[in-house]
């Protein structure tokens, strides 16, 4: 029955999502849905520690109850994250 609400709440709109940033790399992140408020704030502690963990610096959280397009937004005009280029070989 839960997952039947949660479904019917973010087809609405109406969940509640964890929205995550970070300065460095320079990325939005979402996280969710949830039914509250306070069970997104419960579960936000572990999706925080896994960033800080991966490096992550500046970060900034908001609940918000929207309906996120895509959960991971990279901002491609960050020239900070050095990519490491891969050989390419075709016959």
């Amino acid at each position: 029955m839960k997952e039947l609400l949660l479904k019917l709440a973010d087809i609405l709109g109406l969940a509640h999502w964890i929205e995550i940033t970070t300065d460095s790399p320079k990325c939005t992140y979402y996280f969710g849905p949830f039914l509250s408020r306070e069970e997104a704030e419960r579960e936000q502690t572990g999706y925080l520690e896994d960033l800080k963990e991966e490096g992550a610096m500046g970060i900034s959280v908001a609940i918000k109850q929207v309906k996120p397009s895509q959960l991971t937004i990279f901002d491609e005009a960050d020239d900070s994250v050095n990519f490491k280029s891969v050989p390419v070989f075709s016959r």
